[in-house]
């Protein structure tokens, strides 16, 4: 008898510490830059297109996204929220090229489904003076009340794709589009 209940205390704290374990996932986010698809325009300006996934139990934990506190956030409970997902998230990007700071102009959001659960989609401009020769990206998303959270960062070139990843220690990084 005393086996048994050794076993099945074994097997519940094994069971616990496997759904703790689930439960709390990395705090990671998905920047992607495009300039395959730049293009200057008519003033000769660099236009980058760009897509940043984040996690929605994340930006929930800064912005309780969760309006009814059920522990699933809906489209319905996330559609008065888009403004207010993208001045917070946008807040802790600046682009910038030689000539000074480039205009990050949102485009639209979704949702979409990844391994780890929901990510709110936030596809935008990057409008940059001028040809642009190097890019500085400087990504700040919940560094502050998160260190452990890691940006993984795409960039897409004629060239083919870097990657790179943002952290509180390499919050910087410059590229050549």
């Amino acid at each position: 008898m005393t086996a048994r209940l050794i076993a099945a205390a074994a097997g519940l704290l094994a069971a616990l510490i496997a759904t703790l374990v689930f439960a709390h996932s990395a705090s990671d986010a998905y920047l992607t830059l495009d300039s395959m698809k730049a293009s200057a325009t008519m003033s000769g300006d660099t236009l980058l297109h760009g897509q940043w996934d984040i996690a929605l139990r994340d930006l929930d934990f800064v912005l309780s996204l969760d309006a009814n506190g059920d522990g699933d956030i809906t489209w319905a409970e996330l559609r008065p929220r888009q403004g207010d997902i993208a001045d917070y998230a946008y807040r802790y990007l600046r682009i910038a090229n030689g000539t000074g700071p480039c205009t990050i102009r949102p485009i639209r959001q979704m949702v979409d489904d990844h391994a780890d659960g929901a990510y709110a989609v936030l596809f935008f401009d990057v409008a940059c003076s001028g040809r642009a020769k190097k890019i500085t990206i400087d990504y700040r998303l919940f560094f502050a009340i998160d260190p452990s959270h890691r940006g993984i960062f795409v960039f897409r070139s004629g060239a083919g794709a870097a990657t790179a990843l943002f952290s509180p220690e390499k919050a910087t990084i410059e590229l050549s589009p």
